[in-house]
């Protein structure tokens, strides 16, 4: 008789224990809500205090580049300039009319545009050489020929040491997953892209070698190229005859008048423009590629969680009627 009373009364202690407790949960996520939400004015403050710093931050620093850029351009043209003139770019000009004759200064120029790429030595100032010397006419060919054949001989190299390129990109595997950018998609898409990283800021004396470790096609990467270096050419043959023209002006062996001062003005202008827009336009397609690659990415690594996913649902089931049937037998 003693159990029998017992039992209920437990039941009883049970059943009404289990209000207080749902009570306590209740009023413990009400203050946990209350307190949730009086820190959240705090928190809101704190970002807008972080990001009011973080913008006077950013604009500390580009002042200080703005500043530190204006003074560093001063000092090179106050002494800089007449250094470069009187020391580097006269002395060239004299040797050129000296030294050799136009035919061999042709030939010395292709080679040194067909032969630095493949040292990894700037062809920058062959270029300027060849615009000042030869103008536009003479001065593009002598670049188009010169800097094909200086990507051609690098990639034609980089295939016999395709294995060493590939252990040699796996320290760097974000420039690695750019240049394999390249080499995604249809002949039109490399084509684009490796224009695209002519006009761009990337070494393109790695890229001559680094490009090999990929599935890149020769034709599109030599078409490509080669439309990639025609602004280029023209800016380098315009720089160089810009040099030479404040040459001759400084050293008294050319007067410009008003209207060929303003001209070049103009024309100074103008590239300048034009190298930043290539820069920047050559910048964002990159980046939306790597946006492309990285949500492509991500869509197959969803569609191989799923797969996953759904193949141990397939082998729980499978194992849920091997279990069955292995009861159902007598």
């Amino acid at each position: 008789m003693s159990n029998s009373l017992e039992e209920p009364i437990e039941e009883d202690d049970t059943s009404d224990s289990v209000p207080h407790l749902r009570e306590d949960n209740e009023s413990v996520r009400l203050v946990v809500v209350t307190h949730e939400a009086a820190s959240q004015p705090e928190t809101v403050s704190q970002s807008e205090e972080m990001q009011s710093r973080n913008l006077l931050w950013w604009w500390f620093k580009a002042l200080s580049l703005c500043a530190l850029t204006l003074f560093l351009t001063l000092v090179f043209a106050k002494w800089g300039v007449p250094f470069v003139f009187q020391k580097v770019l006269i002395p060239i000009l004299q040797w050129e009319a000296t030294a050799f004759g136009r035919p061999m200064l042709f030939i010395v120029l292709l080679l040194s545009l067909a032969l630095f790429p493949v040292f990894l030595i700037p062809s920058g100032p062959s270029m300027w050489l060849a615009g000042m010397i030869f103008g536009y006419g003479l001065g593009f060919v002598i670049i188009m020929v010169g800097t094909t054949v200086g990507m051609v001989l690098p990639y034609l190299i980089g295939l016999m040491f395709r294995d060493r390129l590939h252990q040699w990109l796996k320290r760097w595997p974000r420039q690695a997953a750019v240049l394999r950018l390249a080499a995604e998609g249809s002949w039109f898409h490399q084509f684009r892209v490796v224009a695209i990283f002519r006009i761009s800021p990337f070494p393109y004396t790695i890229f001559n070698y680094a490009i090999v470790v990929t599935s890149m096609r020769f034709w599109p990467y030599l078409f490509g190229s080669i439309a990639g270096m025609i602004p280029e050419a023209f800016i380098y043959i315009y720089s160089g005859r810009l040099i030479r023209t404040f040459a001759d002006v400084q050293y008294g062996h050319q007067r410009l008048t008003t209207v060929e001062i303003v001209y070049n003005l103009i024309s100074l202008v103008i590239a300048v423009v034009t190298t930043v827009a290539f820069t920047v336009y050559a910048k964002r397609a990159l980046r939306e590629l790597q946006n492309a690659d990285a949500s492509e990415s991500g869509e197959v690594e969803v569609r191989n969680e799923a797969r996953f996913e759904m193949k141990n649902v397939d082998q729980h089931e499978d194992r849920h009627r091997g279990l069955g049937s292995s009861h159902a037998l007598p």
